[in-house]
């Protein structure tokens, strides 16, 4: 049964998705807060499959450490694609920092560019180092939530990888408060998993880290802040299974 749920999800998703972006294209010839609404509504109504078809429920706790407005530098765990769509659903104008191979995408490219996504080269060095702090100063400028999934990669559940030098480097520059968000995402929706299983997932916002400290501080607290969120959420879920 699940396998099946799993196969009518990706269906139904990726028919959604595709639909988003053949409407979603005549948005680029108005202002960014428009396509931002529209994708937040592809995001709700994303989330509705995956609770109606695939039995997962989103729990978002801390959320009033959310930005309601404003910028400020969100710092969440990637264990999941469930983590690079939530953002647009939570936040009012998320900029997502994302391989730049993405935003070649058909379609799904210009719209991402069109709300000030940000483009990484993982093999750009130095140059890209400074093209990516740049982009983000620009966006925190406009007013805009960056997200940065700082480990670079997608974890396990309960794991966290060394985070990339990159998002120091982003605080830095922005002098933004850095939101460090741990998840559980990567249970029910793994990492290139075809199989998606039902349950209860939760995104896990925790208290804000404000400007001002050194990076190695900042690194060190939002790193450590992270990986007791996510390793709670690995003992919670262990606890009801005893």
């Amino acid at each position: 049964m699940t396998a099946i749920r799993s196969a009518l999800f990706n269906l139904f998703f990726f028919g959604f998705t595709a639909l988003t972006v053949l409407f979603g294209l005549p948005l680029l010839a108005f202002p960014p807060d428009v396509m931002h609404r529209y994708l937040r509504g592809w995001a709700w109504g994303s989330l509705w499959l995956l609770r109606v078809l695939c039995g997962i429920r989103l729990r978002v706790t801390g959320a009033e450490n959310l930005p309601v407005d404003g910028a400020a530098l969100i710092a969440a765990q990637h264990q999941s694609a469930f983590d690079t769509i939530v953002w647009h659903a939570l936040l009012p104008r998320p900029a997502y920092v994302m391989k730049e191979e993405l935003l070649r995408i058909p379609g799904w490219g210009a719209m991402a560019r069109h709300v000030h996504s940000i483009p990484v080269d993982r093999e750009g060095g130095a140059s890209s180092l400074k093209r990516l702090v740049r982009a983000t100063r620009s966006a925190a400028d406009a007013g805009y939530q960056v997200v940065i999934f700082p480990e670079g990669t997608r974890s396990a559940p309960g794991e966290v990888q060394p985070w990339q030098p990159g998002f120091a480097a982003m605080a830095a520059a922005t002098s933004l408060p850095v939101v460090p968000v741990a998840t559980d995402s990567g249970r029910f929706w793994g990492k290139r998993a075809f199989t998606k299983r039902p349950g209860l997932l939760t995104v896990a916002v925790l208290p804000p880290i404000l400007p001002g400290l050194p990076r190695a501080e900042l690194m060190k607290r939002a790193e450590a802040a992270v990986a007791a969120a996510s390793a709670g959420l690995v003992e919670a879920v262990d606890k009801v299974v005893e």
